[in-house]
């Protein structure tokens, strides 16, 4: 006896195989046949005739790590297909921490919204996510800014040898207690005080137990080949397995400059090293604001920083970066680049930085100090979004078979306590955008190809073993959905809307969206490794 049968659909089994007609049983959170079972005995049998049916969407690259301990529906994700997040990216995960303020301070998408505090370990956090009630499975890595700021706190420089022995000590804790991997981002803070001999070291624990090594590389513009070649260069020399997040070059970088990383990563598997990467599926690129000051500028934290805002001179000096985060801010283009989130001016979000310096009357770039200084404490947590990347960029790299497609967001919901809160322009739509722009409206790659990049390409990345695909005793993640009708509907005034063309989605094994609505069932995982 079946506890569900999908009958009649489109199945698109996730390896990038042709699809075929044919239902698929669900037993116990599991498939457990998959064939012609319209004679079959079930407990609920759903007509999907004319629809795609394909492994739940697996999002390699998310920053939902303190939004799933405040609302763990993850409601923009579940509604776009996506049944499991990987969360702990560009060096930023939730722990280990050594006090509470390092969470307040540093903790991906915090928030003040009554979430009690008081993990340490990694193993405290995730058991904290483990006690809350999940819309999607959680597989989660180790940060490089949360072990540096354990061991270093807000120091201005880079670890000593027997504080790089502490940081390893760490992260073998971590893999102990089940993170999946180990993440740096270069181009932030602390990643941008570190070099590759700070790094490499604690890549290799990433090798010792068979994990991940994923990196927001120092630079994608003008210096991009020197940061990719440092991210190979760390993986040789430390045998991880690479994946190069959002690969995509930046505003400044040359024309050539996508299609001279891929012959560079080429050249490097020649010599044994596993490197693969992800896109986000579209132009626009966010982060948060404090990304484009200087580092001295952000040296003691966020009660530092807001006295040297104060200071009229630091307040002037800051206005200097020699490696700017964004070219497209020293290059002045205010007029792309838009406020994403903010607390404390709610009302902005979605203007450009040239709007608001216009009906401020003062310099865009003075808005961006005066924001900063008006957010108070959590100035870490203000985001803008800027016009960075490539169409053609991102079409190239689709067209790549090591690619997966990633959100680079967080997990939200429009209403309850993340309500006002934005990861992404994209954060409610990415899936749907890739599916319904990039494989369905430009046919840049079939559809088979198109599901293979967020369902087996991810799963086998990270190490999970019976998702991503569709096929007998695996899990029971699936989406159904119209390809014809699936795409994102958001916009930067609006942007939380849902999709269309989401038909039911299934977290193992239990349908969390229904004839397209949401409902009250929340059967996702931690996934240790």
């Amino acid at each position: 006896m079946f506890d569900l049968v999908l009958e009649g659909g489109t199945i698109y089994d996730g390896t990038g195989a042709d699809p075929y007609v044919g239902d698929v049983g669900i037993q116990d959170g599991h498939i457990k046949e998959i064939g012609n079972l319209c004679g079959a005995a079930t407990n609920e049998r759903l007509m999907i005739e004319g629809l795609a049916v394909a492994p739940g969407f697996i999002d390699l690259h998310t920053h939902s790590d303190f939004t799933l301990l405040a609302d763990g529906r993850a409601q923009s994700q579940v509604n776009q297909g996506v049944t499991t997040e990987v969360i702990g990216q560009c060096g930023f995960s939730c722990a280990p921490v050594t006090c509470d303020s390092d969470i307040e301070e540093a903790g991906p998408g915090y928030l003040k919204c009554g979430v009690q505090l008081g993990w340490r370990s990694f193993d405290d956090y995730l058991k904290r996510l483990e006690a809350t009630a999940l819309g999607v499975n959680v597989v989660a890595c180790v940060g490089h800014g949360a072990i540096h700021r354990a061991v270093l706190g807000d120091a201005l420089r880079a670890p000593n040898p027997e504080e790089i022995k502490t940081m390893i000590r760490i992260t073998e804790q971590s893999m102990e207690e089940g993170a999946a991997g180990f993440t740096t981002g270069l181009e932030y803070w602390p990643g941008s005080l570190c070099s590759i001999e700070h790094i490499a070291p604690i890549c290799k624990v990433a090798t010792k137990y068979d994990r991940l090594y994923a990196t927001h590389v120092r630079n994608r513009d003008i210096y991009y080949d020197f940061a990719f070649n440092e991210a190979i260069a760390t993986a040789r020399a430390s045998g991880a397995r690479l994946q190069i997040s959002h690969i995509q070059p930046k505003f400044g970088a040359p024309a050539h400059a996508m299609e001279h990383t891929l012959e560079i990563m080429e050249i490097a598997r020649r010599w044994g090293v596993d490197v693969a990467f992800d896109v986000i599926p579209h132009d626009w690129a966010h982060t948060i604001v404090t990304s484009i000051l200087p580092r001295w500028a952000l040296e003691g934290g966020p009660k530092a920083l807001l006295d040297r805002l104060k200071d009229p001179s630091q307040r002037e000096a800051m206005k200097f970066n020699p490696l700017p985060h964004w070219r497209i801010v020293a290059a002045g283009h205010w007029d792309e680049i838009k406020l994403l989130s903010s607390e404390a001016n709610p009302d902005l979000v979605g203007a450009t930085f040239e709007e608001i310096g216009r009906s401020r009357k003062i310099d865009p770039y003075d808005v961006v100090l005066d924001l900063l200084l008006e957010e108070g404490e959590g100035l870490n947590h203000l985001k803008w979004t800027s016009h960075t990347f490539s169409d053609k960029d991102i079409a190239l790299c689709l067209q790549q078979p090591e690619c997966a497609v990633i959100s680079d967001t967080a997990a939200l919901a429009p209403d309850g306590p993340l309500k006002d809160q934005i990861g992404s322009l994209s954060g409610y739509g990415w899936a749907a955008r890739f599916l319904g722009k990039y494989v369905r409206d430009e046919g840049i790659i079939s559809l088979s190809e198109g599901i293979q990049k967020m369902t087996s390409i991810p799963a086998k990345r990270i190490g999970l073993l019976n998702r991503g695909t569709l096929k007998q005793k695996n899990i029971g993640d699936v989406v159904v959905f119209d390809a014809g009708q699936i795409a994102s509907q958001y916009s930067v005034k609006e942007p939380r809307r849902y999709p269309t063309g989401i038909v039911h989605v299934l977290v193992n094994g239990e349908l969390v969206i229904r004839d397209g609505q949401r409902s009250e069932l929340n059967p996702g995982q931690v996934l240790r490794q």
